[in-house]
């Protein structure tokens, strides 16, 4: 009897150790690398973390009993290399999961699908210098010049005719029988009339003629005049807009400097403006700096629906779709139980109820 006592002392000790030493292991501190972009991740003014990718994990990292310490990087660059140089355990924020980057790093399940995209200014915001530049490049256009070219030497014609013959008329509309000053007046007049804004009419039933074939001569350019301009202009208009990423070869683009957008500009030809934050790219665009800005959709949509709504908008769909993943040293431990506890927050519906805090239902 005495020894099945002390047997069960002995089992209860040893599974009040077992239960202590599960609970130590739980409660493990990790070092996370923060990189602030919103809406992934966002500092308040009392330095908490917060934004769709800071609260995934803090949600993670609750289920897994967990202490956070963070420390804030600057970019992308710096937090895959505190990650890297051992200075943190695990990089948050809005890291992109590329073939590159996959051989150096261990990422957890995708967190979000997301991609590229491409903001610019607001028609509003940008309407009053577009319309002037439009129109100064419109009348200092070759286009312009062609047709103003066509017009003087269509003139020379009739306004030789009606000098010729209106001279003589008492009372004619050339005062003076002189080739100088005359033919001037004849040209003026002719330039008037092609613009049907002539201010009288010949006397002689010859002139007379000319002048109302050549009134409908200027019908008839007027028409086409104002056709040509319009479809230039029109293509001006076209030729300027960017919509897609074939549009931007020939841009100022800018873009967050060792980002993924970056080496995606550099792989279609295009030189892009590289800038240390997100912020900075998007204020060249809104100082008339740069065109464009290529970066991280879910970045730009919640730059454009907030702090720049009406000064910039996003166009054209996603495209280069990514994934973004939480970034763990090659090797990592804590990996395998951060996937577990991914995959459990999306069973249970947490995941999507943060989905649908930052970016809305679907």
């Amino acid at each position: 009897m005495n020894g099945f006592i002390r047997f069960l002392g002995v089992l209860s000790a040893a599974l009040v150790l077992t239960s202590a030493s599960s609970a130590f292991a739980q409660q493990r501190e990790v070092k996370v690398s923060m990189r602030v972009l919103p809406p992934m991740v966002v500092q308040e003014p009392d330095g908490k973390f917060t934004g769709f990718s800071a609260d995934l994990w803090q949600e993670i990292a609750d289920r897994l009993h967990w202490q956070s310490t963070y420390v804030v990087a600057p970019d992308v660059h710096a937090q895959l290399d505190a990650v890297q140089g051992g200075a943190a355990d695990v990089g948050v924020g809005a890291i992109s999961i590329t073939a590159e980057r996959n051989q150096q790093f261990d990422f957890s399940q995708p967190i979000l699908n997301a991609g590229l995209q491409i903001m610019v200014r607001s028609e509003r915001a940008g309407a009053e210098t577009t319309a002037l530049d439009s129109l100064l490049h419109l009348l200092f256009s070759p286009a312009v010049l062609v047709w103003l070219g066509i017009a003087v030497l269509l003139t020379i014609i009739p306004a030789h005719i009606i000098w010729f013959i209106e001279r003589n008329q008492d009372g004619g509309m050339i005062s003076s029988k002189k080739y100088f000053p005359g033919i001037f007046q004849g040209f003026f007049w002719g330039l008037g009339a092609l613009a049907t804004q002539a201010d009288s009419m010949p006397r002689h039933w010859f002139t007379r003629i000319v002048a109302v074939l050549w009134m409908f001569t200027g019908v008839v350019f007027v028409a086409f005049y104002t056709a040509q301009l319009t479809a230039t202009l029109t293509v001006q208009q076209f030729k300027s807009e960017i919509s897609s990423p074939s549009d931007l070869p020939g841009k100022r683009v800018a873009t967050v400097q060792a980002s993924t957008s970056a080496e995606y500009l550099h792989s279609i030809g295009v030189t892009p403006v590289t800038f240390p934050s997100a912020a900075e790219a998007v204020q060249a665009v809104e100082n008339h700096n740069a065109d464009a800005v290529v970066f991280d959709a879910p970045v730009l949509q919640y730059y454009a629906a907030h702090d720049g709504a009406g000064k910039v908008r996003v166009v054209g769909a996603t495209f280069r779709s990514e994934d973004y993943g939480f970034a763990f040293v090659n090797g990592s431990q804590l990996r395998k139980d951060v996937d577990g506890a991914l995959l459990s927050l999306r069973e249970d519906g947490s995941y999507e109820r943060l989905r649908a805090k930052w970016f809305g239902d679907e």
